[in-house]
């Protein structure tokens, strides 16, 4: 595995991963991986499917505690506190290191109560319609929605539910959003838009994709780690880091041959 150190002390990590290792039950998922992820930036985790990208990146708000059986070994640091320690509380990282997920989730209420219980849950004692004004309009969506609040957030369309998912993230105020393949049920146009968001948020939050879109990575993220997979047993994966820098490097002057391939589109 090969890193560009020169990149990584540019800026201070948010997140960093140390010989982290996966397990669901007794199957090694992922392999010693170590990255930082850096503040305000937007990385991207590229790799064929199987390669742990999403396994790892569930690692950084601990959501792998709600799947059976997984386990985790290594050091996960979160502004030098480990997330794994005994003393840390799932919800309280949950809190602060938000998720978006593949397919849209809003929940079944309002346009409105997507935002409002979601932060009502978590404790907010402000004016509500402040914030729900606030957290639709950092998602780009206040406009196309501001005249219909009372109606089901299941009513808008797929990249407007996207959207509003993310505002719902906003408005709980997380430091740092993972999206676990945010655009991959999305028409262009909706695509886009998400891709345009995530350039915006970049400057007040730290951003991780997991993306199967290269151009998509190559287009909106400041760094990319690029995964791998190798059979291991009877139909059983394995995923590794096998190489993480600045996008245009990793893109264009890969190190490793792997990378390369993958890249150029000779597997994957």
């Amino acid at each position: 595995m090969t890193t560009n150190s020169v990149s990584q002390v540019a800026t201070e990590a948010a997140l960093r991963a140390k010989n982290v290792n996966v397990y669901y039950g007794s199957s090694l998922a992922v392999r010693d991986v170590s990255l930082d992820i850096f503040k305000h930036e937007i990385t991207a985790f590229i790799g064929p499917s199987g390669c742990g990208k999403s396994t790892l990146l569930r690692c950084f708000n601990r959501t792998n505690d709600l799947i059976t059986g997984a386990r985790v070994e290594g050091k996960v640091m979160f502004q030098g506190t480990d997330l794994y320690a005994k003393d840390i509380d799932p919800v309280y990282v949950r809190r602060r290191i938000g998720m978006v997920f593949q397919k849209p989730n809003p929940f079944t209420k309002s346009i409105y109560e997507n935002i409002a219980f979601a932060a009502r849950i978590n404790g907010y004692k402000g004016d509500m319609d402040e914030l729900v004004e606030n957290s639709l309009r950092r998602a780009a969506l206040w406009d196309e929605v501001k005249d219909k609040l009372k109606q089901s957030g299941l009513s808008l369309s797929g990249g407007q539910q996207q959207r509003l998912c993310i505002a719902r993230t906003i408005a709980i105020e997380p430091e740092v959003i993972l999206m676990d393949e945010p655009c991959s049920a999305l028409d262009p146009i909706s695509t886009l838009q998400i891709e345009e968001l995530m350039k915006e948020l970049e400057s007040r939050y730290t951003i991780v994709i997991v993306t199967h879109n290269m151009q998509q990575a190559s287009r909106i993220s400041d760094k990319t780690a690029f995964f791998n997979a190798e059979a291991v047993g009877a139909g059983n994966k394995v995923g590794y880091l096998v190489e993480y820098g600045d996008t245009e490097q990793v893109f264009n002057e890969p190190i490793e041959q792997a990378t390369q391939d993958y890249v150029s589109g000779r597997f994957g």
